[in-house]
C-alpha cells in the first residue's frame, strides 16, 4: 500500500481528529506534533543536524510577526545544499511540508508565511557563504543577509541596485517575496536584478536557472512566495555607487502634493533614492515627509538648492545630513537596538502593505490614514512612495494595471501582547484590504492579511492559472512552503 492511500484511510478513520500531518518511516507510523513524535522523526543520509528539542521547535514556530505559530516536527540546520536537497526529497516521499526561514533573529515574516506545521523547517542561515564578488555580481548562498553582501562590496565601490529599508534581512528570502526599497523607483525589485539562481524543486532536484537558462524555473520563483522551489544560491547584480549620502527630509501638506512630487523625481531620476513617510501623532494626525538620497564622492558634494528646487514641500521644513552609504543603508539598525532594549521589538507586528494604482493612491491614503489611529501604528512608520510597473518584471507579484504603482504600507507595531489586540489589527488590516481590491490595488505578500483559497485566486486574477500550472510543475505533491496558506492538497 503506497503512503497515499494509507494516509486516506487514517484519515477516514476516528484518528483524523489528531492533528496528524507527516509519516516517520523510522516508526513507520503517522506522527502527531508532539515531542515523543518529534524524537522518532528522522532523515537519513544528512551532513547537517536534525533538531527535534522543544525549544528549537518552539523558535521555529514564530516569526518577527510573533502572531502566528505553527510547531514543527523538526529543524533542519543543513551543512550543505545536498542535506536540502536530501530533506525535501525525503519529505515529499512521505508527506511531510517543509518550510525554508532564516532562524537569524527567527524569520521577518508577520503571519506564519516560513513556519511549516507537523512539518520541517530548514534553517537558511546556515547556508551564509559569499562565494564570489565580481565586477558587475555577486554569488551568494541564500541565506547570506544583505548587510553582510554589503559590508564586502562598498569598499569596492559597489551595492546591489535596490536594497530593503531593513538590510539584516536574507537575500533568498526577499527574492522570494521581491524585495522593494527606496531604489525601486530607478531599479525595480529586487527581484528584477537578481541574474541567476540555485534552485531546490518540490521534487528535491538543484536547477540552475536565468533569463536564458530554464527561464519558466527562475521567473516562477522571483516573487513566487517559495512555492515552486527554494532558493539556495544565487547571482546578484551590482552597480557602482559613490561612497557617501546626501539626505534631505521634508514635511509636505497632504498626500497627494508628496505623490506629484516624487511622481516628477521618479521620472527625472534626480536622486538615487526616494520614499515617503507618515508619522502617526499623538492627535492621530500624521506627518507626512519625503526621504531622498543622493549617493556622491568626497569633495563634490550635491548642491542642496538645485537638489530640491522644485519640490512643493512646506517651507522651511527641509533638512539635509550626509552620511556614508553604508551608515544610510543601515540606519535603522540604532532603531532596531533600542527597541530591543525597551522590549518593544518582540512585540506582534501586524504590518502589511499594499500597491495601489496612481490615480486612486491619494484619496485612499489620506482615508485610510484618517481612519487610523496613532496607536494602531505604533512605531510605525507608514510608507508612501509610487515606481514604475514596467520596472517589476517579476511574473507573480501581481500589481495594479496602471502605468505607476503606489507602495502603501501600514508598519504596525502592536503595543502589547494581547493576542486580542493582534487579532483586531489584523482585522483591521482586512478591512483595509477589501477597500484595495475595491480600487483595483494589490497586496504585497508579506504582511499580516488573512487569504482564504478565493482570495488567492483573485490576488493572481488572470496570472492564477499559470501561478497553479507552475505549481503543478515545480510543487505537484505540494511540499514546499506551506504557511504562505494558498493550497490546500
Amino acid at each position: 500500500m503506497t503512503i497515499h492511500s494509507t494516509r486516506r484511510a487514517f484519515l477516514r478513520s476516528g484518528a483524523a481528529a489528531v492533528p496528524v500531518l507527516a509519516f516517520s518511516p523510522s516508526a513507520q507510523a503517522w506522527l502527531t506534533c508532539s515531542d515523543a513524535a518529534a524524537d522518532a522523526f528522522e532523515i537519513p543520509g544528512l551532513e547537517g543536524e536534525l533538531l527535534t528539542g522543544p525549544a528549537d521547535r518552539a523558535a521555529a514556530a514564530d516569526d518577527w510577526g510573533h502572531i502566528v505559530s505553527k510547531t514543527p516536527l523538526a529543524v533542519l540546520v543543513p551543512a550543505s545544499i545536498d542535506d536540502i536537497r536530501k530533506a525535501v526529497k525525503f519529505c515529499r516521499k512521505h508527506c511531510i511540508k517543509v518550510g525554508p526561514m532564516s532562524m537569524v533573529g527567527n524569520s521577518h515574516s508577520t503571519q506564519g508565511q516560513s513556519q511549516a506545521k507537523c512539518g520541517l523547517v530548514i534553517d537558511m542561515s546556515a547556508l551564509a557563504e559569499i562565494h564570489a564578488i565580481n565586477a558587475g555580481d555577486a554569488v551568494v548562498d541564500a541565506g547570506v543577509r544583505w548587510f553582510e553582501l554589503l559590508q564586502q562590496t562598498l569598499p569596492l565601490g559597489k551595492s546591489p541596485p535596490v536594497l530593503t529599508d531593513h538590510i539584516d534581512l536574507s537575500i533568498g528570502g526577499t527574492l522570494s517575496v521581491g524585495g522593494i526599497g527606496g531604489q525601486t523607483p530607478q531599479h525595480g525589485l529586487q527581484a528584477d536584478n537578481v541574474l541567476e539562481l540555485w534552485v531546490v524543486t518540490g521534487d528535491g532536484d538543484l536547477e540552475v536557472c536565468s533569463p536564458t537558462t530554464k527561464a519558466t524555473l527562475f521567473n516562477s520563483v522571483r516573487g513566487g512566495l517559495g512555492q515552486f522551489g527554494i532558493i539556495v544560491k544565487a547571482r546578484v547584480k551590482l552597480i557602482a555607487v559613490k561612497p557617501l549620502a546626501r539626505h534631505y527630509t521634508a514635511v509636505y501638506a497632504d498626500v497627494a502634493t508628496l505623490l506629484a512630487d516624487q511622481v516628477a523625481l521618479m521620472n527625472e531620476g534626480r536622486f538615487d533614492y526616494v520614499e515617503g513617510l507618515g508619522f502617526p501623532q499623538p492627535d492621530d494626525s500624521y506627518v507626512i515627509t519625503i526621504e531622498c538620497v543622493k549617493y556622491f564622492d568626497a569633495g563634490s558634494p550635491p548642491d542642496d538648492a538645485a537638489m530640491l528646487a522644485g519640490l512643493n514641500f512646506i517651507p522651511g521644513t527641509e533638512a539635509a545630513d550626509t552620511q556614508t552609504l553604508y551608515e544610510f543603508f543601515d540606519r535603522l539598525a540604532p532603531i532596531v537596538a533600542f527597541t530591543k532594549i525597551t522590549g518593544e521589538w518582540y512585540l506582534p507586528h501586524p504590518l502589511t502593505d499594499f500597491f495601489l494604482p496612481l490615480s486612486e493612491a491619494a484619496d485612499f491614503i489620506e482615508s485610510t490614514l484618517a481612519e487610523t489611529p496613532a496607536i494602531d501604528i505604533g512605531y510605525g512608520p507608514v510608507l508612501i512612495y509610487p515606481f514604475p510597473r514596467s520596472k517589476v518584471t517579476a511574473p507573480f507579484i501581481p500589481l495594479a494595471n496602471e502605468p505607476v504603482n503606489v507602495l502603501f504600507s501600514l508598519l504596525r507595531w502592536a503595543p502589547s501582547a494581547d493576542p486580542a489586540v493582534a487579532a483586531d489589527l489584523v482585522a483591521k488590516n482586512r478591512a483595509v484590504y477589501e477597500g484595495v481590491r475595491e480600487v483595483g490595488g494589490k497586496r504585497y505578500s508579506i504582511g499580516s492579511v488573512e487569504l482564504n483559497f478565493a482570495d488567492w485566486v483573485l490576488h493572481y486574477g488572470a496570472r492564477w492559472p499559470q501561478f497553479l500550472a507552475r505549481k503543478l510543475i515545480f510543487d505537484p505533491t505540494n511540499t514546499l512552503t506551506p504557511g504562505q496558506g494558498i493550497f490546500l492538497w
